[in-house]
């Protein structure tokens, strides 16, 4: 290949400014200007002119170009053009994620994930599709300031503003991921009521919506244990629990699949006089559950998403060594028959809430259809990352 350099000082304590190289000759298909040019300007003469021409004020990058500011000043000022003001900053650095875009490229080229949209890529359209919102990432880059230090952002920082958004915002529902039956036995046959459930506690303008309620339920297995340890308050044989905005109710028998011993379901009674979920006669319980109604659930389909590496650091993984070995094996799990409430049945793609006790998510932008939804966890109710973090740690 053929160069053009400026010469400019070859004594100059700087490299870049001895003889940069402004423009190559190069023989190859342009992918939009086809074979109409050989010879193309490189970054270092590009960047000061286009910034000049385009009428930019701030040339804002990180600080890997700050040895080269000298040479954008002395092209421009060698050409005559306006002056904008090149500006350096650390780049942003996240805990448990690579940002490196040839990398990040090897990932999408290995099908290490599924595409630059991916929901657990460092991309725009990636984190659109997580279901990120724009002014959690106003509030993020406000919390982290712009900074000339190096350093590393814990990814919680970024959960805890995506939180505190979707919070205020988003509407509420229930959903079961991995369902377990229930079977009221001393409720009517064929009856179906319609009970109330608050759509956002921190908004009450959000108002209500109804969910209905009848004889069988799908409730979380993990809600039930069949020998609870001690610090264990939900369901379990002969404890009494509150079904999130319905009644109280009592497990009296497990039922198991006779050839594996598995609990396939659970009849339970309710206590009628017990609606919205408070006894009159003044009785406690520990714990209130969610649950959804069988007869009326919608099967949907529930990716649980986390952070893509192991490693805390992706700086800290060995030199040469291959760095796709530290991916999370565990950062995509895939729930084929979740059991969400009615209300959720015509959800559309990029609508966000939050699973009540299970975390906030979207229907996803590019999967979902009206006969199939899939929705994408975009954070957990709680920061679990800080806690694994400081175990690590």
């Amino acid at each position: 290949a053929h160069v053009l350099r400026a010469k400019i000082d070859m004594a100059h304590p700087n490299m870049t400014m001895r003889d940069p190289l402004l423009y190559r000759i190069r023989h190859a298909h342009h992918h939009r200007t086809g074979d109409t040019w050989c010879i193309y300007p490189l970054y270092d003469f590009t960047h000061g002119y286009s910034d000049s021409l385009e009428g930019v004020t701030h040339s804002i990058c990180t600080l890997e170009f700050e040895n080269h500011r000298p040479l954008y000043d002395w092209l421009i000022d060698a050409l005559g053009l306006y002056h904008p003001q090149q500006i350096e900053f650390a780049r942003l650095n996240l805990t448990h994620t690579m940002m490196s875009k040839r990398k990040l490229l090897e990932l999408v080229e290995t099908k290490s994930v599924s595409g630059w949209d991916d929901p657990r890529m460092p991309t725009i359209a990636g984190i659109r599709r997580r279901g990120y919102t724009p002014a959690a990432m106003r509030a993020f880059c406000e919390e982290i300031g712009v900074t000339r230090f190096n350093g590393i952002t814990s990814l919680g920082v970024l959960e805890n503003a995506v939180r505190a958004d979707l919070n205020k915002n988003a509407p509420r529902a229930m959903a079961v991921l991995k369902p377990l039956k229930i079977v009221l036995t001393n409720y009517p046959d064929g009856q179906v009521e319609e009970l109330e459930a608050v759509n956002n506690p921190e908004d009450p303008a959000a108002g209500t919506h109804l969910v209905p309620f009848s004889k069988t339920l799908y409730i979380e297995q993990d809600d039930f244990r069949e020998d609870p340890p001690k610090q264990f308050f939900r369901l379990a044989p002969g404890r009494e629990v509150r079904l999130r905005y319905g009644y109280l109710i009592t497990c009296q028998e497990a039922v198991k699949d006779p050839s594996t011993g598995e609990i396939t379901e659970l009849r339970c009674t309710y206590d009628p006089l017990t609606r919205g979920g408070n006894a009159p006669d003044g009785r406690k319980v520990k714990s209130t559950i969610h649950w959804v109604s069988a007869e009326h659930a919608v099967t949907a389909e529930v990716r649980l998403y986390d952070h893509l590496f192991s490693i805390e650091n992706v700086a800290d993984i060995p030199e040469g060594e291959d760095w796709k070995a530290y991916l999370n094996p565990k950062s995509l799990e895939v729930v084929s028959d979740a059991k969400l409430e009615r209300s959720l049945a015509a959800s559309q793609p990029g609508y966000r809430c939050q699973f009540e006790r299970l975390g906030y998510f979207c229907v996803d932008l590019k999967d979902s259809q009206p006969d199939h939804l899939v929705f994408n966890r975009t954070a957990t109710l709680k920061d679990t990352l800080a806690k694994i973090e400081k175990r690590v740690g």
